[in-house]
C-alpha cells in the first residue's frame, strides 16, 4: 500500500503556517533540492519559501512565462527522472483522493486546458449523482483565454465541439454534462476586451444544485487576462460566501497542492471558510472520453514550483504572531 502524501496546509482553526512549513520541508522536497544540487537553507519558513522560490526558478522552471502545453521537456537521466516521479507522489501532485466531507457549501471545478476542462466538469457531475450534497452551488470558474489549435484538435477529436474559449468549453461540458439546454439567468459586461470583460450564465438541472460558469475580469488588465485567484475572488463575492462555509474545489490531481494554497489565500483568509480540494480520479470510465495526458517529471517539477510560490504567497498573507 503507497504512503499516505504529505499532508495540505489547512485554514482556520488550524495553522496554515505550520501546514505549509511541514509540506515544503518534507523529505520528498529536500531528495529534490539535494538532487539538483542544492544545500538546505538555515532560517527561518519564510527564508526556506525563498530559497525554493529561487530554486525552482532556476532548476525547475520550463516555462519561462509561457502557457503550460508551451513548456519544454527537461532532458533527465532515468535516476533522477525516478525520483522526481517519487516526490511528486510524496507531495500529493499523482493519487486522486475522495472529498472527506458528505456535504459542501459549495462545490467548485477550476477551468485549464480544453481536456482538463471537460474531465472536471464531468468529475463533478459524477460526485453529486454519486451523492455528495451541495447546499449552495456549483461554480464552474474560467476564462476568457482562446483556446490553442491542439486544443480545438482535441475536442474535434474525441468529437466534441471546437469552442473558442475555456470558458466555452466549461459552458458546453456543463450543458452536456448535466443534461440542461439553456441558463436561467445570465449576466456580464462585454468591455471590448477579454481582461475587462465578464459573464455569469446560470443553470438549474433537474434534482441537482445550480450550476454557474463564470468568466472574471482581470485584476490587473493592462498586464494578463484573469487567472484563478481573480476568478475565485469574483465568484466568492457573487455567491455571498459566509464564514463557516465548507467548499470542495476540483481540478487535478497535479495541480491540487498549487491551487489548494491559492483558494487559502483568495477564499479562506478573507472569508473564513474551509477549503478541500481535490484531484479528477483518472480510473472513472465515463470521463474517458478524453483522457488526462501523460504526466512527465519536467511537469511535475514544474508544478511543484507553482505549488511553492503558491506556499510563499499564502505565506506572505498570514497575520504575524
Amino acid at each position: 500500500m503507497p504512503e499516505l502524501p504529505v499532508p495540505l496546509p489547512v485554514g482556520a482553526p488550524g495553522d496554515p503556517a505550520a501546514g505549509v512549513a511541514r509540506w515544503v520541508g518534507a523529505d520528498p522536497m529536500r531528495a529534490l533540492v539535494a538532487r539538483f544540487g542544492g544545500t538546505w537553507p538555515d532560517g527561518d519558513l519564510a527564508e526556506v519559501l525563498r530559497f525554493l522560490d529561487e530554486f525552482s526558478a532556476t532548476h525547475w522552471d520550463f516555462r519561462g512565462g509561457r502557457e503550460r502545453p508551451e513548456a519544454r521537456e527537461p532532458d533527465l537521466d532515468p535516476e533522477t527522472a525516478e525520483l522526481v516521479l517519487a516526490a511528486a507522489a510524496g507531495l500529493g501532485l499523482v493519487r486522486p483522493v475522495p472529498p472527506t466531507r458528505a456535504t459542501y457549501a459549495h462545490l467548485v471545478v477550476l477551468g485549464g486546458l480544453a481536456h482538463a476542462c471537460v474531465r472536471r466538469v464531468g468529475y463533478a457531475a459524477h460526485l453529486l449523482r454519486a451523492g455528495l450534497r451541495v447546499t449552495g452551488e456549483v461554480a464552474v470558474l474560467g476564462s476568457f483565454r482562446p483556446l490553442s489549435d491542439w486544443e480545438q484538435r482535441t475536442l474535434a477529436d474525441a468529437g466534441l465541439p471546437a469552442d473558442d474559449t475555456e470558458v466555452d468549453v466549461l459552458d458546453t461540458a456543463v450543458r452536456r454534462l448535466f443534461g440542461v439546454a439553456a441558463p436561467s439567468e445570465r449576466a456580464g459586461v462585454d468591455a471590448g476586451h477579454p481582461h475587462h470583460s465578464w459573464s455569469s450564465r446560470t443553470y438549474r438541472p433537474a434534482g441537482l444544485p445550480p450550476v454557474r460558469v463564470l468568466a472574471a475580469p482581470s485584476s490587473e488588465p493592462q498586464r494578463r487576462r484573469a487567472h484563478t485567484a481573480d476568478t475565485q475572488r469574483f465568484w466568492a463575492g457573487h455567491a455571498r460566501v459566509a464564514q463557516g462555509d465548507q467548499i470542495l474545489m476540483v481540478t487535478a490531481p497535479i495541480y491540487v497542492p498549487f491551487q489548494h494554497c491559492d483558494a487559502l489565500r483568495t477564499l479562506a483568509l478573507p472569508y473564513g471558510c474551509g477549503i478541500d480540494t481535490v484531484g479528477v480520479d483518472p480510473a472513472l470510465g465515463d470521463l474517458a472520453v478524453l483522457p488526462e495526458q501523460t504526466l512527465t517529471p519536467g511537469r511535475y517539477l514544474q508544478e511543484i514550483r507553482s505549488a511553492i510560490r503558491s506556499m510563499r504567497a499564502l505565506h506572505a498573507r498570514l497575520p504575524t504572531r
